[in-house]
């Protein structure tokens, strides 16, 4: 059977394709290697004998857009959270409340001895929520030029979200060293960069403020499988055929021909179309060129706890530390001193990193009494990890519970649950692992690094140089993160 689109990869974005083509009336493939579908946006009890379904990888959801959600009939919840951050800062902290205005205005008054940085932090996230407004919606379209971008974001949101380091205006803007962190970890998120001379931090960001026209971060009731198992459910239902356990060998893109092996077997199906929702390292690999690895920078710890920990800063309430994004060490210094130590090929001795805990938000993950907790440690660049994975893995964890532990009242190791057989309920993993165990180059969450959401010279973002062939990953233009939308476009460059 010939099909109109063979899709290389059921992780979300190839599911968005197939769910897109197949209610279109299109003959459509899926080929998965995994014996599940959702690539990395998947739920998984991490821990024997645990009842807990963690969002092992990716966590939270900000960039799918709703028009996706309408359009294909996902029946998937995403909750807001009540508290947007919390950061510790001795024995208080500074608590972003995204329902009352006047406790962050006290809580920033405590931390900065003043109401200018609060003044500044809402001028600056109201041009960012206008810069959201107009821009998201551009993401589900053809690619406009920067020159339109510039005009519909205007001049001053063009400067300090695009032209010049986003570290400058955070400079500018806030005097605090703990509220300018706090701001520039969005520019830093799976990305090795210095936001004070680097544009790729301000592209990092700008993907962390823009999502849905709205920036917000929301938790997937049910976890990430959710959205996945929603996806896939929507394309099966449309029509589309999904193989698991079927490893994609080679790609003729000329022909339109996709080699995989099956069990034992190996086959060749032929399509109109081949969507590849791979890394651009993977697809070189496909397509016999040499492929050029990327460097993922994060280190990420995955844990199931008794019970929350107890804060230095009595003034607040776990639950509202912990139901938002804590931040730990990184204040514009400390995330400075970090980026030097991790750019000397050392890892840095208080790394910075954040957590949440999506149990907190959404009690039907567990099956137990305790809490879940993600960590998601900056400025681990996958070189630190090549020599010595295991050494260097233990001396990164290490070093990151010596971190979280340092803005606690006691260590986070007294609040872990164990399994059955007594083993503490946490994993780290490296760029490294998920180089290894999923399969992603250099262990970079975005396949490879963010590209601007615009380009001169028009199309989709999703082409490759080969007219047969697209690129509908998190690897394509305006894609990183569980968006969706290189899937999307992959399937409207062929449908309209």
């Amino acid at each position: 059977m010939r099909y109109d689109a063979v899709i290389v990869g059921a992780g979300h974005n190839g599911l968005v394709a197939a769910a897109y083509l197949a209610r279109a009336g299109r003959r459509v493939l899926v080929l998965e290697r995994l014996a599940h579908v959702g690539g990395l946006a998947i739920s998984a009890q991490a821990f024997p004998g645990v009842e807990a379904r963690l969002s092992r990888y990716s966590y939270l959801v900000s960039l799918l857009p709703t028009k996706i959600v309408m359009d294909l009939g996902l029946r998937v919840e995403l909750r807001r959270r009540r508290y947007a951050s919390y950061t510790p800062v001795g024995r208080t902290g500074l608590l972003v409340d995204n329902e009352d205005a006047g406790r962050t205005e006290e809580s920033f008054r405590a931390v900065t001895g003043g109401a200018r940085d609060y003044r500044a932090w809402r001028e600056f996230y109201e041009m960012t929520a206008e810069v959201a407004r107009v821009l998201a919606p551009t993401l589900l379209g053809p690619l406009p030029a920067a020159r339109e971008v510039e005009r519909l974001v205007g001049a001053r949101a063009w400067g300090e979200m695009f032209a010049e380091p986003i570290g400058r205006a955070v400079e500018a803007r806030f005097r605090d060293d703990t509220v300018r962190g706090v701001v520039l970890t969005d520019a830093l998120i799976g990305t090795f960069a210095d936001p004070a001379a680097d544009l790729l931090a301000n592209r990092c960001f700008l993907y962390h403020v823009i999502g849905d026209g709205t920036g917000e971060w929301n938790v997937p009731v049910g976890g990430m499988g959710a959205v996945s198992g929603a996806l896939a459910t929507s394309a099966r239902e449309a029509g589309a055929q999904i193989r698991t356990g079927a490893e994609v060998i080679g790609i003729d893109p000329e022909a339109g021909e996709v080699s995989f092996r099956l069990g034992e077997a190996e086959h060749v199906v032929s399509a109109e179309r081949v969507l590849a929702n791979v890394p651009p390292a993977v697809l070189d690999r496909l397509l016999g060129r040499e492929p050029e690895t990327p460097e993922g920078a994060q280190l990420k710890v995955n844990m199931v706890l008794r019970r929350l920990p107890r804060l230095k800063d009595t003034g607040v309430e776990p639950y509202a530390a912990f139901s938002g994004t804590f931040h730990i060490n990184e204040s514009q210094e400390q995330l400075a001193r970090a980026f030097a130590q991790a750019a000397r090929g050392e890892i840095p001795a208080l790394p910075p990193a954040e957590v949440y805990c999506h149990s907190l938000t959404d009690r039907s993950i567990l099956g137990q009494d305790g809490e879940t907790m993600t960590l998601f440690g900056l400025h681990m660049p996958a070189r630190l990890f090549r020599d010595d994975p295991e050494k260097s893995r233990r001396a990164a964890l290490d070093a990151t519970l010596r971190s979280i532990n340092s803005v606690l009242a006691e260590p986070i190791e007294d609040c872990l649950a164990t399994t059955p057989a007594g083993e503490p309920c946490l994993e780290a993993k490296t760029p490294v692992d998920l180089e290894n165990e999923a399969g992603l180059p250099g262990g970079h969450i975005f396949h490879r690094d963010l590209s601007w959401p615009y380009a001169d010279e028009g199309g989709w973002g999703v082409e490759t140089g080969h007219p047969r062939l697209l690129l509908c990953g998190a690897g394509a233009r305006r894609g990183g993160g569980v968006s969706g939308i290189p899937g999307h476009n992959a399937a409207m460059s062929l449908l309209t």
